[in-house]
């Protein structure tokens, strides 16, 4: 079994590869690697899409390499291989990104991101720092979290989606923050689960394992 990483120039990949790894050893769930190559992502069983910046240049990068885009979009879109999307690659999956202009998404999710605007003005943004999530729908890949587990979240914008379902869990930040988001064998998290610690470990060792 192989879990590829793409690295498509967004971001650092470091602590993602390290932890995904270690999971991966401690699962039994095969080999993980991080790439740039149209081909790995082809012959994957499952793909990890991180991101970090603003939405419309992480959009443009994961575009400019048109093999490495057909390649996820055969995977994930007609071959159904596991996907998770994380921070802004978590963001790509919804219809389009309203980050300094709109920009389409990969229309994955039903969904807009927008800035967060919480209703109490003292709450700084980016909201940055710890949070407890609220499950709101069971899902294999959230097998073993609970309600008030803790996650790290970076971001000044969040997805707002339109059909609940496929909205799997929440923070309060002012307000309900999309945190995890999922349909058919694609999920989604806001925070980072590689810096989330052991509620981050546990829901990367479950994708390793997650067979939709």
């Amino acid at each position: 079994m192989l879990t590829v990483l793409i690295d498509y120039g967004a971001g650092n990949l470091h602590s993602a590869e390290k932890a995904f790894q270690r999971m991966a050893r401690e699962t039994d769930a095969g080999d993980v690697m991080v790439t740039s190559r149209a081909e790995d992502v082809a012959r994957a069983d499952r793909i990890v899409l991180p991101g970090d910046g603003a939405f419309p240049a992480c959009k443009s990068a994961l575009t400019e390499d048109a093999a490495l885009f057909d390649a996820l979009i055969e995977s994930v879109e007609k071959k159904g291989k596991p996907f998770l999307g994380i921070c802004v690659g978590m963001q790509l999956m919804a219809r389009s990104g309203h980050e300094y202009e709109t920009v389409a998404g990969l229309g994955w999710i039903d969904g807009e991101v927008q800035r967060i605007e919480p209703c109490d003005r003292s709450l700084k943004i980016p909201h940055m720092g710890w949070n407890d999530l609220v499950i709101e729908t069971h899902h294999p890949v959230l097998a073993g979290l609970d309600t008030g587990d803790h996650a790290y979240f970076v971001h000044s914008y969040q997805m707002d989606v339109a059909q609940p379902g496929q909205r799997l869990a929440f923070c309060e930040y002012g307000g309900e923050i999309t945190a995890i988001v999922g349909r058919g064998t694609m999920i989604g998290t806001q925070f980072h689960p590689e810096k989330s610690q052991s509620a981050g470990l546990r829901l990367i060792a479950n994708f390793l394992k997650w067979t939709p």
